[in-house]
């Protein structure tokens, strides 16, 4: 399995799970597009589209830091075709960036519900839609959306409706385009970790620091997604994967390698359906617990 040589194309790589997989993919000689919007520092946030170029060249990788708003078909569309002019082609695009609050219907405003549906369900599809022309050239293409598996449990819905169709329009671009694009041999899947994890959404918005304690770390979604991309593209297409499942099913046993604080229960992730429970032997009790 190798990447060396690939372009890809990831939104939000600045920082988190999509960096994570810029690095993975850095490590084999890839070649990768940093789409995000951060070109100066952030007092809340760690990492810019440069630093993030930093790091990808230092793990082996090519970078092209490039400033990207997903809200704006002109910027997207601008960024894909820069990636090609500068690398030649497209093998790979990651739909990462994403907003979240979760609130209530009364509770979030149109401005926040817009900015949501703005970048995780348009962003993708418009993401997906530039990069497409360019994907069908290549010799094994695939999209991955960060998204959860289409579970359509009231649970999941009642405490952020506004939040979960966001996310779910994601995954629906999944469901959809699979099958519109099966004959060009382009996968599109979605990837959704079982467990919070490690970045700035879980320190600034949801958890703090403790909750940060109890999330496993990005590299899990990174080796996930660095499994699905050697994937052949025209047979692996359509699946909605929780992180450690798919790793446990390609061979992975050590998941505590992944525990931020080994001594903390893990936090479990929002959507993932009760019928997809962990692989065997794994457990979101402490690891001296499941030991």
């Amino acid at each position: 399995m190798s990447l060396a040589g690939k372009t890809l194309f990831v939104t939000g790589a600045s920082r988190g799970i999509g960096l994570a997989i810029a690095l993975r993919a850095a490590r084999d000689g890839a070649n990768i597009a940093i789409a995000a919007k951060t070109a100066e520092p952030h007092p809340k946030l760690e990492g810019t589209i440069y630093t993030a170029a930093e790091e990808i060249e230092a793990a082996g990788g090519k970078a092209l830091p490039l400033v990207v708003d997903v809200r704006d078909e002109a910027s997207v569309q601008a960024a894909v075709e820069q990636t090609v002019g500068q690398f030649g082609g497209l093998d790979i695009c990651v739909n990462n960036a994403s907003a979240i609050q979760l609130t209530g219907t009364l509770q979030t405003d149109m401005k926040r519900y817009d900015l949501m549906h703005q970048i995780n369900t348009r962003g993708t599809y418009v993401t997906s839609r530039a990069c497409i022309p360019h994907l069908k050239r290549s010799a094994n293409p695939h999209v991955l959306n960060l998204s959860p598996p289409l579970d359509m449990s009231p649970k999941w819905f009642g405490p952020h409706v506004a939040y979960t169709m966001a996310k779910f329009g994601m995954s629906m671009c999944v469901l959809g385009m699979a099958e519109e694009f099966k004959a060009d041999g382009i996968a599109f899947n979605a990837l959704w970790p079982r467990t919070g994890i490690a970045t700035a959404a879980i320190r600034n918005a949801l958890a703090g620091e403790e909750g940060m304690r109890r999330c496993r770390t990005p590299e899990i979604m990174a080796d996930a997604a660095y499994a699905v991309f050697n994937k052949d593209a025209r047979s692996f297409s359509g699946n909605f994967l929780i992180d450690d499942t798919f790793l446990y099913d390609e061979g992975e046993r050590d998941f505590d390698k992944y525990r931020v604080d080994p001594s903390e229960p893990l936090m479990p992730d929002f959507f993932v359906p009760e019928q997809m429970p962990p692989p065997p032997g794994v457990s979101l009790a402490p690891a001296k617990e499941s030991a």
